[in-house]
């Protein structure tokens, strides 16, 4: 995948991101991870020339989203902390995206900013 490829798929996940309360940005690992509070609901980088993502699944969902198969992978590191992860590329379902975020951000964030997405 071309660098343009990734900074477009970045930049779409960024904005998915970055639309919840109080959402951040910060450069970790040399990978941009998005933070509510401190706190990491998702992750994304460039591994071996895919595009990834890494996010808390949401209470029983791990098992059925890597059921799925790809682009649905275990990842290293934070699989074992009930993570998920996909890969990005021209086909992804960014509805479906969004859904799986806003679920990692609810598993993360207090209460108080999830009662503002409910709202």
């Amino acid at each position: 995948m071309d660098q343009r490829a990734i900074d477009t798929i970045t930049d779409r996940l960024r904005a998915i991101c970055l639309a919840l309360p109080q959402a951040t940005e910060q450069e970790t690992w040399g990978h941009p991870t998005f933070r509510v509070r401190k706190k990491i609901f998702v992750g994304c980088g460039d591994e071996d020339g895919r595009m990834t993502m890494s996010m808390k699944a949401a209470p029983g969902e791990q098992e059925g989203l890597l059921a799925e198969g790809p682009p649905f992978y275990f990842p290293k590191y934070v699989g074992t902390k009930g993570w998920i992860g996909l890969e990005l590329d021209h086909e992804t379902d960014w509805s479906e995206v969004a859904e799986l975020v806003e679920d990692s951000y609810r598993a993360i964030a207090p209460e108080t900013l999830i009662r503002r997405l409910d709202d």
